[in-house]
């Protein structure tokens, strides 16, 4: 058993005992600091941590009989309200031990649940929080209701009913229809909303990251905007998006996206389909990295395996590495790799050190979606020369010796195809 000093935390927060396990297995292992953290987010408090080596989890209580008794002495010493695991437990291994301790059992998963649910501000995160708590809530599902083991029909309804338990499934079956029902219209909204993006030819560029690399300070930063970030894990769940001018490229759209997180619950994955779309319809990702974490090479890793999963490791990205400030000697900069590598970035979102290298390395990204083109047109077509500021980047205005307009421009490949369409406008393309 290992004591801490008090986390400070809200008024409100429960008082908790966690309990972390130690295996021989790398995939089987939770990291202990991150562990703190989600508890510190989760807005618990606690005094007691107890840690154990196992080579396979019990198979009842998932820690062995000797940390049973150890949580329970614990749980009694603290007036403990819940018993908080860095683990994910099978529904029955949760249920035996909240029997044997005397308080409620919150597993890894459940905890990061927790913590999405107070996060969520968007009606869209709301419900995909809702629909993962929902199905985590299934699997845990026991009889409960000993004195209603059938509920009572009425005149010619008599007969074996169905159980409490059953009755709870087949609500919860419901509400998830209902509530998948919900999300797709949002999901088809949004689906719009991608579509028109595409149709205008202005890219998007993504922020992805573990959770805690610093990513909706980087977006405020890129954006001036007032994104809600904070100095713990999973600040921002609600996926954001702003129109951005990149110098030398033109307008894009940037877009701030839920943290991930080892070993990431696949109903969150699930549940945040449409939000982690962003990525993975993305025309660039900006992977925002901790240079000051230790871990950060692990975390890296994790970043990749969750792309994968959603099938965004194909998006071309930019390794960014964010935090500068606490590190010793570590100066703003760009490294530029050989073709078919990842070019990096040296940053502090915080201070704002390196964002002027970063945004032209973004800009490099897009080189040859944009195009020089010279249109010249009647000066009596005040109405096109206003469409025409308006479609592209105007980079210089004349008139020809016959009184007509002339504009230099940049544009977008749909765009150059949408003005040769235009019989009013003689276009050439300059080299």
């Amino acid at each position: 058993m290992e004591l801490f000093g008090r986390i400070k935390a809200p008024q409100t927060g429960e008082r908790a005992v966690l309990v972390h396990v130690d295996f021989d297995r790398e995939q089987d292992r939770e990291g202990l600091s991150e562990f703190k953290e989600l508890v510190h987010s989760a807005g618990a408090f606690f005094e007691t941590l107890i840690t154990a080596s196992r080579h396979t989890p019990d198979a009842k209580y998932f820690v062995g009989k000797g940390k049973v008794e150890e949580i329970m002495a614990a749980v009694e010493a603290e007036e403990a309200e819940v018993v908080i695991v860095n683990h994910a437990l099978s529904p029955s291994q949760e249920r035996n031990l909240s029997n044997k301790v005397g308080c409620r059992v919150v597993d890894r998963v459940g905890l990061i649940l927790d913590i999405f649910a107070q996060r969520a501000r968007t009606h869209e995160g709301k419900l995909q929080v809702e629909l993962a708590q929902l199905k985590h809530m299934s699997t845990r599902l026991v009889k409960g209701w000993t004195h209603l083991e059938r509920q009572k029909g009425g005149i010619g309804m008599r007969g074996p009913g169905e159980t409490q338990l059953e009755s709870d499934k087949r609500m919860i079956g419901e509400k998830i229809k209902q509530l998948n029902k919900r999300l797709e219209k949002v999901r088809k909204q949004r689906e719009l909303g991608r579509r028109g993006r595409q149709r205008s030819d202005i890219p998007t560029v993504a922020i992805v990251g573990y959770t805690n690399a610093g990513k909706s300070t980087l977006f405020n930063r890129l954006t001036d905007a007032a994104v809600y970030a904070e100095d713990r894990l999973f600040a921002t769940l609600d996926s954001t998006l702003r129109r951005v001018e990149i110098p030398g490229a033109g307008p894009c759209i940037l877009a701030d996206t839920v943290g991930f997180i080892r070993h990431i619950p696949h109903d969150l994955v699930a549940a945040f389909r449409s939000t982690l779309e962003e990525a993975r319809e993305a025309d660039l990702l900006i992977h925002l990295v901790d240079a000051s974490d230790e871990m950060k090479e692990q975390k890296i890793d994790e970043v990749f395996e969750v792309l994968e999963e959603i099938g965004a490791d194909e998006v071309p990205q930019i390794l960014v590495m964010n935090k500068i400030d606490r590190l010793i000697g570590r100066a703003p900069g760009v490294e530029i790799e050989q073709p078919h590598s990842v070019d990096k970035a040296w940053v502090s979102a915080q201070s704002g050190a390196g964002m002027d290298e970063l945004m032209q390395l973004i800009s490099e990204q897009f080189k040859g979606r944009f195009v020089q083109v010279k249109a010249c047109f009647s000066a009596g077509e005040g109405r096109l020369r206003s469409e025409l500021f308006k479609l592209g980047k105007v980079m210089n205005e004349a008139y020809t010796d016959e009184g007509d307009v002339e504009l230099t421009m940049e544009l977008s490949a749909g765009e150059y195809e949408q003005l040769l369409n235009n019989k009013q406008v003689v276009v050439q393309e300059l080299g």
